[in-house]
């Protein structure tokens, strides 16, 4: 079984913090519909009951919201405590309620959190590795590559590389970024909002759970304004294409039991697709058609020494990169093996830092075209390398889920 993620968009109203306030009537429909999405997730079947349990959750006419008690205790088992909901008790990351499973998630998304300043001030998540890390190769383990300079790409992003973008989310740590990539949907060809990135830009691993509020960016920072003169950025700016927040998401069952935030244990499964939706609601285009490309997900690549070169994307945020411009690298990727029981995965020379995990390693298949291959994982501490898992059927698998949740919608 995958595990998956799903994200509940409150538009026009939610508070964090200081930043926003919310009249009783918006609070009290988003709550309506948070409880009517937690009554069904928690295992109810009844329409009826979630709609009694929505309009008995609005309807006070004093204004106040009351809770029906049977839902008030669901949410409890799941570590929500509603009495503390618009005090921020959705921000608590205390570990024993740190929720790892889609049916015990439920989160708030705010319209316009993802502000200028909040997208430019996101960190990278550290995923360095030692020596010591690599110690269960068994000997599939090719050389270490020599460095690959990574290279700024020119403006306008879109021109060149249209399914490239940033991933944000909230962690315990504070607010963290990645890089994605746009890849198409078998379910819905030509309208894909499907993203790939890596499985701990959404999920911590074996000490943790999902990450909280996460969005994507497609052509983040489009013109490569430095950071400079980002000062006072707009969000047309910064996110020409909009915010997309995730609502469902899927990551490996391997990365959630093995994964952690630096070494190398959990890397050759640490990949994820989220499913987006506008933030805006949009004008009824996909993902897909707003970017005007999606890239097909090769999941038989063929073993390294077939491969001739490999191009990897990404946002390095982490010195002496500063997370606002894209760049590649391009090497012919070698063999790394991080445990001699978990499958090989490929290794090119890049100079890219953290900030760029996640990002999309792109291939020429056998029909001459590009797919997606593999995304960025890990690399040394000191830089110089870049790691991405070969994607097989466990990698489909999360896909096929997450594809198939949404066919034909």
């Amino acid at each position: 079984m995958r595990s998956v993620l799903l994200l509940l968009t409150v538009r026009g109203g939610g508070e964090v913090g200081a930043r926003r306030r919310v009249s009783p009537v918006l609070a009290a429909v988003a709550l309506a519909s948070l409880l009517a999405l937690t009554a069904t997730g928690c295992g109810s079947n009844d329409p009826d009951a979630n709609a009694q349990a929505s309009a008995s959750a609005a309807s006070e006419g004093d204004g106040k919201i009351t809770i029906p008690d049977d839902i008030r205790d669901r949410l409890k088992e799941h570590g929500i405590d509603v009495d503390k909901w618009k005090d921020g008790a959705w921000k608590n990351w205390d570990r024993d309620d740190w929720l790892r499973k889609a049916q015990d998630y439920i989160n708030p998304v705010i319209e316009g959190l993802w502000d200028p300043d909040r997208m430019q001030e996101a960190e990278d998540p550290d995923r360095g590795v030692r020596e010591s890390d690599l110690s269960g190769d068994q000997g599939v383990t090719d050389p270490e590559p020599a460095p690959v300079d990574a290279k700024a790409v020119s403006p306008t992003y879109h021109d060149t590389v249209p399914e490239a973008g940033k991933v944000f989310f909230d962690s315990p740590e504070g607010t963290m970024v990645c890089s994605a990539t746009v890849v198409a949907d078998p379910a819905n060809p030509g309208r894909s909002n499907l993203v790939w990135t890596a499985g701990h830009c959404v999920h911590a691993g074996r000490s943790g759970g999902w990450y909280r509020n996460i969005a994507f960016v497609p052509s983040y920072n489009d013109q490569a304004f430095s950071a400079g003169e980002l000062a006072g950025a707009t969000e047309d700016e910064l996110a020409p294409y909009g915010v997309w927040w995730a609502d469902w998401a899927g990551t490996s069952d391997q990365w959630i039991a093995q994964g952690g935030p630096t070494g190398g244990a959990g890397a050759p499964y640490d990949f994820a697709v989220i499913h987006v939706t506008p933030e805006n609601g949009g004008s009824g285009k996909s993902l897909e058609e707003t970017v005007g490309s999606a890239l097909p997900v090769n999941f038989a690549a063929p073993a390294v020494p077939r491969v001739e070169s490999i191009t990897v994307d990404g946002y390095p945020a982490a010195a002496p990169f500063d997370g606002e411009t894209l760049y590649q690298c391009q090497d012919r990727p070698g063999r790394l093996s991080i445990n001699a029981s978990d499958p090989t995965m490929y290794r090119i020379g890049c100079t890219m830092t953290g900030g760029s995990s996640g990002g999309g390693w792109v291939a020429t298949g056998a029909d001459g075209e590009p797919a997606l291959v593999s995304n960025t994982s890990i690399g040394p501490v000191n830089a110089g390398w870049l790691a991405g898992p070969r994607l097989g059927e466990v990698a489909k698998g999360v896909y096929d889920t997450v594809s198939q949740k949404y066919a034909g919608r």
